[in-house]
């Protein structure tokens, strides 16, 4: 009873693990997060004010470099956090950029050339790059890293998943960004 117990167990976690969705390969071997998109009543210009509000939004990891017409270019960082049971703390950072292109009643955006970063802890505790030199994610490691930098290759394609639902989800929507209303002062002289 106990040994059917564990290999349906290495059964369902094989499933598991094959389940994984990896990143694909663009023309230049590089990994890419690609992903077209129809809107039926959309139109350019109200695309392209809503990805400008996505990156205003998301301006301390997403800096825009350039900006056209029908296109936004620009470069982003994700922290990759590594757990052990409940505590976790950030293993690197993975540096890609942004690609956006509007036409009307329909877009594309690709995030590519994504590098890794490690970390490291410093004199202070604190979780620093280890070095300014960065890997590509194509780049594979000997058989001792093998197993971790998997880890961390599925880890970035978990969040470049997370961002353009994001995304997808921003430009959705007819909101924009609104202004913060300034904090009222409490007047004890008028009531």
């Amino acid at each position: 009873m106990n040994y059917s117990l564990i290999l349906l167990l290495t059964i369902a976690s094989l499933n598991v693990v094959a389940q994984q969705k990896q990143f694909p390969l663009d023309d230049n071997g590089k990994y890419i997060y690609y992903e077209v998109v129809d809107t039926k009543t959309t139109n350019k210009d109200s695309l392209m004010l809503r990805a400008a509000s996505f990156f205003n939004l998301y301006k301390k990891s997403i800096n825009t470099e350039s900006t056209t017409d029908t296109s936004m270019l620009a470069k982003g960082k994700m922290i990759i956090d590594k757990t052990i049971l409940v505590a976790g703390h950030p293993s690197g950072e993975v540096n890609y950029k942004f690609s956006f292109e509007a036409r009307d009643k329909k877009y594309r955006f690709w995030l590519s050339e994504f590098e890794y970063i490690p970390y490291g802890r410093d004199r202070y505790g604190n979780y620093v790059a280890t070095t300014k030199i960065a890997t590509p994610l194509e780049k594979t490691p000997g058989k001792l890293n093998a197993g971790e930098w998997k880890d961390i290759v599925e880890a970035t394609y978990a969040k470049a998943a997370k961002l353009a639902e994001n995304f997808k989800k921003a430009l959705a929507t007819n909101l924009t960004e609104k202004p913060k209303k300034k904090a009222e002062t409490i007047s004890t002289k008028k009531w």
